[in-house]
């Protein structure tokens, strides 16, 4: 064998060794691309389903296939839940009886304050609600975000339309709600 014939051998070795690294490279970019974006797409799932558990909707279903799925997919599946979320989100920014909860809690934060009111009377948040009223009609909020005082204005009003629709009424603001002229 010629010393040319080597050097030829050994520059094709190298050549080989040198695209083996770079299939690699983009083998490992690629599978860390994959697990962004199914991280994008259980994010926006988890977020989906949190506003329309608050709003005690029916959460939408799925079928986890994108772990299984191709990249195309998986990119639409993650644009299509992201959509879910922002829909979800702009829902749940508009309860149905806005406007009632909102003079409810001008009546209540008279002597309350605002929507992060705790006086130390038991009574908690913008709408005044017992603990007991948090427990029973939203203890996931207890459970994550303490009394009613650590709810957003928007939480709030949510959990009072389950009562609203499990027959309360607006019963638990009697003086509120008659100023008001719910009751």
């Amino acid at each position: 064998m010629t010393n040319a014939s080597l050097r030829l051998l050994v520059l094709a070795g190298v050549l080989i060794l040198v695209v083996a690294a770079l299939a690699s490279v983009n083998d490992a970019h690629a599978a860390e691309q994959r697990m962004t974006v199914l991280e994008q797409i259980d994010d926006f799932r988890k977020e989906t389903w949190s506003w329309q558990r608050l709003m005690s909707a029916r959460l939408t279903p799925t079928n986890y296939r994108e772990r299984d799925a191709g990249d195309a997919y998986r990119a639409w599946l993650r644009d299509l839940w992201r959509a879910r979320a922002a829909r979800a989100e702009a829902t749940a920014q508009d309860p149905p009886n806005e406007g009632a909860w909102r003079c409810i809690h001008r009546h209540e934060a008279l002597h309350a304050g605002g929507w992060d009111a705790s006086t130390g009377n038991g009574y908690y948040g913008g709408l005044q609600m017992s603990l007991q009223f948090q427990r029973v009609l939203a203890p996931e909020l207890v459970r994550a975000k303490g009394t009613a005082d650590g709810w957003t204005a928007i939480e709030q009003m949510w959990v009072a339309e389950r009562a609203l629709r499990r027959g309360y009424g607006f019963g638990p603001w009697p003086n509120s709600a008659r100023l008001c002229g719910l009751a």
